[in-house]
């Protein structure tokens, strides 16, 4: 009996001991933490979709939404400070391109050009104003005092030669003065025979000295010939214009008294004309010494006239915030009226550049990013330094190269699609394939409604 107990109280330990064992392994399996599963799967490779994220398998594939090669997930999860392989850095750069099937490239309007490298001339519009030539105009004085006894020109707007007189004045002096001169000859001849020198010098100084004194009142050389072959004085001073050209202004009329240096008109050649041009002070710096510029008027609608600059103004206007340039230009037919308003183009050459349409650029505020489409259907993003406008066309400093296929029309669908993937976009959007009036589930991942009969089995996506 004392040997039954011997034998019985150590199997009972035994049997204590293993039960107490497999309780606490059950319950280590059954409280295991979620991270073990996770680790678990971290080990095995999976497979998403760069286009629909969502979408994860543990083999290769294609995407059952979009038909696409599946490509290897990348461990996002892991602990930081890991340093990537090539291949991981490779998927992390896929997964910033959005990819569009031919349905969805349909659907969203996307159209690609190639960038080129193309000369590219800039143009700056500007306003100017027809003005006359100020070195092609002239007052005609009155060289001495006197009445004007007749008046050639008698309206504004009338064409004058300066061959040909304008007026002729009356005057006593002149008269006076063509009358020393008659004698000073009559003087020469007398004391020309003198046997004294000085004497016969004196008569030749006296004939100078008269006639530089008629010459100082405005008589020509040939009218100083003719009184002097003639011998009688000329009662009336004709009046000649310095340049020929068209009257602009008439201060007097026919019988007036004028003073030594009264202006009686004024006149302007019409034959070449400046058009003053006021350009902005942020195109001003593209303005050169001798471009050539185009001008149109609306009095002549389709026929553009051609001048060049001549002068830039020193100094800004504070109130428009322009500068005036100043273009000469022949004026053929005299078709071109001062004070007449104009339109300039001028033409700045830029050289050659990449050139892609406006169009293809977002300007998000801070960069502007370009979609390049590195293969059919694969858009990637790139950031552009842009440099001058030129109507519908920009100029690319970097980011691109001449070849590249970019995006110039659906690019903003393009970004949202990046942006709902979590890519490298810059606008929120709206999903290209989700079909439009379908309000998106909010029900928390895991816990989506039933699929509906006829849709994609989600078996295989693990939200």
């Amino acid at each position: 009996m004392a040997l039954n107990k011997k034998i019985a109280i150590p199997l009972v330990v035994l049997i204590l001991a293993a039960a107490a064992g497999g309780g606490w392994f059950l319950w280590q399996k059954q409280h295991t933490t979620p991270t073990t599963g996770q680790k678990a799967d971290q080990g095995k490779q999976l497979y998403t979709c760069s286009m629909h994220p969502f979408i994860i398998k543990d083999k290769p594939g294609v995407c059952p939404i979009c038909g696409m090669e599946l490509i290897k997930k990348i461990d996002t999860t892991a602990a930081g400070g890991t340093a990537q392989t090539p291949e991981q850095k490779q998927q992390a750069a896929m997964l910033g391109m959005v990819s569009l099937s031919p349905t969805q490239r349909v659907m969203a309007n996307v159209a690609t050009v190639e960038a080129k490298m193309t000369p590219l001339n800039k143009e700056i519009n500007a306003v100017g104003i027809v003005q006359y030539d100020q070195a092609r105009q002239a007052k005609v004085t009155a060289w001495i005092a006197g009445r004007i006894d007749r008046l050639n020109v008698s309206t504004v707007g009338a064409y004058v030669s300066k061959n040909r007189p304008v007026a002729e004045v009356y005057s006593p002096d002149l008269l006076a003065s063509q009358q020393e001169y008659l004698l000073a000859i009559k003087s020469r001849e007398q004391l020309k025979n003198s046997p004294i020198a000085s004497i016969s010098q004196n008569g030749a100084g006296l004939v100078a000295s008269a006639k530089q004194r008629l010459m100082l009142f405005g008589v020509k050389e040939s009218q100083i010939a003719e009184l002097e072959r003639s011998g009688k004085p000329n009662i009336r001073l004709p009046i000649y214009t310095p340049l020929s050209g068209i009257v602009i202004d008439k201060l007097v009329q026919q019988g007036q008294y004028v003073n030594t240096g009264d202006v009686l008109f004024n006149v302007a050649d019409l034959s070449t004309v400046w058009i003053e041009v006021e350009v902005y002070e942020n195109e001003f710096p593209d303005i050169h010494i001798g471009q050539q510029v185009e001008i149109r008027s609306q009095s002549f609608p389709g026929k553009p006239f051609t001048g060049r600059v001549t002068f830039i103004y020193p100094f800004l206007d504070p109130k428009t915030r322009t500068v005036k340039v100043r273009v000469e230009m022949p004026n053929r037919g005299m078709q071109l009226k001062p004070d007449m308003f104009v339109n300039a183009i001028i033409k700045v050459p830029l050289g050659s550049s990449i050139v892609v349409p406006v169009s293809a650029v977002m300007d998000t505020g801070k960069r502007q990013v370009v979609w390049v489409e590195t293969s059919p259907g694969m858009f990637e993003p790139r950031d552009v330094q842009i440099g001058q406008r030129t109507d519908d066309k920009l100029q690319i400093l970097s980011g691109i190269k001449s070849g590249d296929m970019v995006a110039v029309s659906g690019g903003y669908l393009i970004d949202s699609e990046s942006q709902l993937k979590g890519g490298g976009g810059s606008m929120p959007g709206m999903k290209m394939d989700e079909p439009h009036g379908t309000k998106p589930s909010s029900a928390p991942p895991g816990q989506q409604p039933p699929a509906k009969k006829g849709d994609l089995k989600m078996d295989d996506m693990k939200m």
